[in-house]
């Protein structure tokens, strides 16, 4: 499985941006897919995570109320899309695939089996 996120970019504090994850290969068997962001001199963190076949959405409380994950009938791309961004929110954001079905495991980049290239939001003030 390949996995591509794009959508990243420079914006203003208070904007939105929708960044997108595309698949390739063998995707049926990819129960969850989710989002982190590493900021320089920082551990990569959990942002959100989906589903894919009943749309169950996992946020960090840092995000919720601002960002959504979603998904095209239980396929990709997964979309996650932010708004009210924050300079805070300054990361390279990463997609991954988990062949997990349970979702405890969405929040910790060990728990994903498939990770795509970065792709930058920097959020100025």
């Amino acid at each position: 499985v390949q996995l591509q996120a794009s959508g990243g970019g420079l914006v203003q504090a208070g904007g939105s941006l929708r960044l997108s994850c595309a698949a390739s290969g063998r995707t049926f068997s990819q129960y969850g897919v989710g989002w982190f962001r590493q900021a320089p001199g920082k551990e990569r963190q959990f942002v959100a995570a989906i589903r894919r076949n009943d749309g169950s959405t996992y946020y960090a409380d840092s995000v919720k109320g601002r960002f959504t994950i979603s998904r095209d009938n239980a396929e990709f791309p997964v979309y996650l899309q932010m708004n009210s961004l924050k300079p805070e929110d300054t990361a390279v954001y990463y997609c991954a695939a988990t062949n997990a079905y349970y979702g405890g495991n969405y929040y910790y980049p060990h728990g994903y089996d498939y990770w795509g290239q970065g792709t930058l939001v920097t959020v100025s003030s």
